[in-house]
């Protein structure tokens, strides 16, 4: 601990994108989710911990980093038929291009739905309640988890920003203010529930 009482023990680094952790208001979140789809055929990998966004033929795509569009929730793993074997297959991660009618995307879509994410800089105590973005970078295929962070040097204050930091996680492993890799606390801040825009 240093003398402004912050910890300074090196954080553990861990990329696991978008976690979720609580409710804005403090309950628990219950792991809730709803069921979304994803067209057949559809050419990105997604992975679980990443944002997704709704399209206008009433299915959803990975989230890209650094644009404008309205955020639908944090997906959590898919179901599909395999084209291949025919079975019924669950995974973690969607993994792109696969050919089939029924793929079913789980989505975390609450609004007030609270997420942790590893910073990929030092993140200090002045740099809450800003919005960031998050780093454009392909998960791990053999657990299906993101390996996405909160992109320290991408942040503001317009409204389009994906993710708005609320707070360090108290975890002394991961809140050590003075390094790379805290794990901070954030929420969807370009909501598409919350925009009232639709998608045409």
């Amino acid at each position: 601990i240093n003398n402004k009482g912050e910890n300074t023990m090196a954080n553990v680094a861990e990329k696991f994108g978008l976690r979720p952790y609580r409710k804005l208001d403090g309950t628990p979140l219950v792991g809730a989710q709803n069921r979304y789809t994803i067209a057949s055929g559809y050419s990105d990998a997604i992975f679980q911990g990443e944002m997704v966004e709704p399209l206008g033929t009433g299915n959803i795509q990975r989230h890209g980093p650094n644009t404008s569009d309205a955020v639908i929730g944090v997906f959590n793993g898919c179901f599909y038929t395999d084209p291949t074997t025919k079975k019924p297959t669950y995974s973690n991660y969607y993994p792109g291009g696969i050919a089939a009618s029924d793929i079913t995307a789980f989505v975390i879509d609450d609004p007030d739905a609270v997420f942790l994410i590893d910073a990929d800089a030092a993140f200090t105590r002045a740099d809450l309640y800003k919005n960031y973005s998050v780093t454009n970078t392909t998960g791990v295929t053999q657990t299906g988890i993101s390996k996405q962070q909160l992109d320290v040097s991408v942040s503001g204050t317009a409204t389009t920003f994906a993710i708005q930091a609320i707070d360090i996680c108290q975890d002394p492993d991961n809140s050590d203010t003075s390094s790379a890799n805290a794990n901070i606390l954030v929420r969807i801040n370009n909501h598409f529930f919350r925009s009232g825009t639709g998608i045409a």
